[in-house]
């Protein structure tokens, strides 16, 4: 057997896997499998049942996972546009709690009487198959060319909901009896944790718009700290880290940033690089020869979760929105699962509760069966469905670059497809004083615009503006991206 601890061997195999995982991204799509199913794969092959490295630490494997999943919800939450989901905000909350309620409710009660739990481990099987995984939604989701409405109400459902399921989980794991008080203690942790995110989201903000670091790499990196420090905060003063994550990831990644290109771009990175770790991890955990016992409870849970819990909760959360049924069912299926509920499944196991591994098995086993039939099927089931639109707009890319000593800045602009730009002359964009466009690059070549230049979709534009102009340069860019050469009269102000 080989042991895990030899730094040089470890330091190989870390970086042999990382390499093979990244190939193992332009594979899965040419077999359209998700490639997180395939990091599980690489994980199972490089353990004791086939290469043989032996890791068996449940107290660490959930640890690197807590720490992972901080690291992906933060790529989540800085990459996601305010402007996008904040149509879906009150949807995407209803389908974290009010769905997530319903969905463990629902589980555990078919649970205790089909496969006859008790009633605290059938509802810690709810709770830790209730939550959504957000790597597992993100790397789907945002390929798929659904409408903003659906994607922006699963993306916050998936951010959002891995702190009440966590908080549940917790609970009934405890030896403690749950009393009256839980509900308050959960709509404690939520409130202050959320707070805790603005707080710091806004904080790091404006610290890091004032901040000259020396190194535009330092940037993205004092901006998932910020998000990481978010998660400390809230778990110090026993409020959800994990909301604190998000919301602060979320507010930071809709400020005014410097560099924010390179900052998305460097957690992105990190968001797989996160994903890649805890799939690997979690498939070199599991022991292969233990999950045919557990197939017949997690196949039955499975049902019961994709066919009864998932749409029920969703039609109830959804509800007073008056969703379609179309869009009902693709977010019913939608519900993808992945590395969260097998790191949530380590907590009873690591509390000594009775059972407890047979969860862990079964979570694992039906992580990979749903993410084959979803994962594979939810394309084809949102063009069945009419949901994909063709040709979907992309908001225009917006990029700064403080000038400190000439008290300026230097905004990169990429036109999208779908732009409103599209079209519009140079004079139209009736840019504010003190901003002006020095440079158009089209098709690889350079040009300095002329009045009757002619935007069109691929351009790049770098404008100067002055420190005071900076905030109405970018408004007026995004207001016509939005509404075009008249979107002052439309009344788009382009916040």
């Amino acid at each position: 057997m080989v042991q895990v601890g030899d730094v040089t061997v470890v330091l190989g195999i870390g970086a042999a896997v990382l390499l093979i995982s990244v190939i193992a991204v332009r594979v899965s799509i040419r077999l359209g499998l998700p490639s997180l199913l395939l990091y599980l794969g690489i994980g199972v092959l490089l353990g004791e049942s086939v290469l043989g490295i032996r890791f068996d630490d449940a107290d660490l494997t959930q640890s690197l996972g807590i720490a992972a999943l901080v690291l992906i919800l933060t790529e989540g939450g800085l990459t996601t546009r305010w402007h996008a989901v904040k149509s879906s905000l009150r949807l995407g909350i209803a389908l974290s709690t009010v769905a997530v309620a319903v969905s463990v409710a629902v589980t555990a009660t078919a649970l205790h009487y089909l496969l006859g739990l008790d009633w605290r481990m059938a509802l810690l099987w709810g709770a830790v198959l209730s939550s959504t995984d957000a790597a597992a939604v993100f790397s789907v989701l945002r390929s798929l060319g659904v409408g903003p409405r659906l994607t922006g109400a699963l993306e916050l459902e998936s951010g959002l909901n891995d702190a009440p399921v966590y908080i549940a989980v917790v609970l009934l794991a405890s030896a403690d009896q749950i009393t009256w008080t839980a509900p308050l203690l959960v709509l404690y942790e939520l409130a202050a944790g959320a707070l805790i995110g603005i707080a710091l989201g806004w904080l790091g903000g404006a610290g890091l718009r004032r901040a000259a670091l020396p190194a535009t790499g330092l940037y993205p990196l004092a901006t998932v700290a910020v998000c990481v420090i978010a998660y400390t905060a809230g778990d110090l003063v026993h409020a959800s880290g994990f909301l604190a994550t998000y919301v602060a990831a979320l507010v930071l990644g809709n400020a005014r940033l410097p560099h924010r290109a390179d900052t998305l771009s460097f957690a992105e990175g990190l968001g797989w690089l996160a994903q890649i770790g805890l799939f690997v991890l979690l498939g070199l955990y599991s022991s292969p020869a233990r999950l045919l016992d557990v197939l017949f409870p997690a196949l039955v849970a499975g049902v019961v979760l994709t066919f009864v819990a998932r749409p029920l909760s969703v039609a109830l959360a959804s509800l007073p929105f008056k969703v379609p049924w179309r869009e009902q069912a693709f977010l019913s299926w939608s519900g993808l699962r992945g590395a969260v509920p097998i790191v949530f499944a380590l907590i009873p196991l690591i509390q000594g509760v009775e059972g407890a591994r047979e969860l862990v098995d079964a979570v694992f086993v039906l992580v990979v069966v749903l993410t084959v039939v979803q994962g594979t099927t939810l394309p084809f089931l949102a063009r069945r469905l009419g949901l994909v639109r063709a040709g979907e707009p992309q908001e225009v890319q917006v990029d700064s670059s403080p000038l400190d000593e000439l008290s300026a800045e230097l905004l990169q602009v990429q036109i999208q497809r779908g732009s409103k730009l599209h079209g519009v002359y140079m004079t139209e964009l009736r840019m504010p004083n003190g901003a002006t466009v020095s440079l158009v690059v089209r098709a690889g070549k350079s040009f300095t615009p002329l009045p009757t230049t002619r935007l069109q979709t691929g351009d790049q534009l770098l404008i100067v503006t002055t420190e005071e102009a900076r905030d109405a340069a970018e408004r007026r860019i995004r207001a016509v991206d939005r509404a075009g050469r008249y979107a002052r009269w439309k009344g788009e102000t382009g916040e």
